[in-house]
């Protein structure tokens, strides 16, 4: 099934980005008290745990979210 664990990694990286683009709204909403970023965030967060449930559903095991 390698076309599933090529699917998998491309879901891992994409976890990856928004991890990062969390954090920075995260950041923003700190520094300033962006309530757009904050809100951004929560979707970003949103968005990863949909990942994490594809890539569980594709047996990639489950990445916990950090």
């Amino acid at each position: 099934m390698r076309d599933v664990d090529d699917i998998v990694e491309t879901l891992r990286a994409v976890d990856e980005q928004l991890r990062d683009l969390a954090y920075e709204r995260l950041r923003d909403a700190a520094g300033d008290g962006d309530a757009d970023a904050l809100a951004a965030e929560r979707k970003l967060l949103q968005a990863r745990r949909a990942v994490a449930r594809a890539i569980s559903a594709l047996g990639g095991g489950e990445e916990p979210l950090d």
